[in-house]
């Protein structure tokens, strides 16, 4: 008996090993595709009209979106890690965009509420529950998975994915994924809306329902790029400065994302942020 236990624990211990080393190799192939993915978006990188090193790309299928960005970060690869790889770092970043009106980190997931409207209270915002993976953490590499089996408004299989590497000097390239699918419902509200609020809204690279997920994108790669810019800041200020990068952000590209006047957006993050403090998400 004892010398099959230790048959067993030996077995055990080879796969775990077995496992890891997979992993391992898997990263390490992660790594070089992503690395091979900014050598090829390098020319759009450094010469585009965004005024930032950022190239977006969109694809839809019969019944799926998905919004692409691809930016380098202006900041070193640890830094990037340690906020892309903690949930709660996480909360804060989607909280910025104006229709998500509150989140909550705790036992492996995210419980967030995104409002139909910006200013819909809380209790009537939809709930996600976006299960978080850290995929990949290495010296050279992470990913982080973010994902939800139904998501708002009819959609469903809802992803997001941030992957990076460190480049020379302190920078930073990393992937941002969205994606979602949609059944009848989710693509009757998409055309309500591209007929009604959406109408007078255009994408980066494409107009229509690629136009709507491209500005979903940009307006979470933009949020962790406010978050990534305020991590230093001394903790009182962090979340109005937070808030004001966002913003500002946002409004160099007032076609595709502008919702409302500074002010509005001010007074209603703070009023989020300050909830978030103190209340988890019900």
């Amino acid at each position: 008996m004892m010398r099959t236990d230790r048959l067993a624990r030996l077995l055990a211990g080879l796969g775990t090993a077995c496992l890891l080393a997979f992993a391992t190799v898997a990263a390490h192939a992660d790594a070089g595709a992503l690395r091979a993915k900014y050598e090829e978006v390098k020319p759009q990188l450094q010469s585009n009209s965004y005024g930032r090193q950022l190239f977006i790309d969109s694809s839809q299928a019969s019944n799926s979106l998905q919004g692409d960005i691809y930016a380098v970060l202006d900041h070193p690869y640890e830094k990037v890690k340690d906020a892309l790889q903690d949930p709660n770092a996480w909360c804060d970043i989607m909280l910025l965009p104006f229709n998500t009106k509150a989140c909550h980190a705790g036992g492996g997931r995210l419980a967030v509420r995104i409002g139909r409207k910006y200013d819909q209270p809380v209790d009537q915002a939809y709930r996600l529950d976006l299960g978080f993976q850290r995929a990949a953490s290495g010296a050279d590499y992470l990913e982080t998975r973010l994902s939800a089996g139904q998501g708002p408004f009819g959609t469903r299989d809802y992803r997001i994915a941030a992957e990076a590497i460190p480049l020379d000097g302190g920078h930073t390239f990393m992937h941002l994924s969205y994606a979602y699918g949609y059944g009848g419902t989710g693509k009757f509200a998409m055309q309500a809306y591209l007929a009604t609020a959406g109408a007078n809204k255009a994408g980066f690279t494409s107009g229509g329902m690629r136009g709507a997920i491209e500005r979903n994108a940009m307006r979470y790669y933009l949020a962790i790029d406010a978050y990534l810019d305020t991590m230093d800041v001394p903790a009182a200020q962090r979340v109005d400065r937070r808030i004001d990068k966002w913003f500002s952000a946002t409004e160099r590209y007032p076609r595709q994302l502008h919702e409302m006047d500074r002010e509005t957006y001010v007074t209603m993050k703070r009023q989020e942020y300050g909830r978030q403090q103190t209340a988890s998400v019900q």
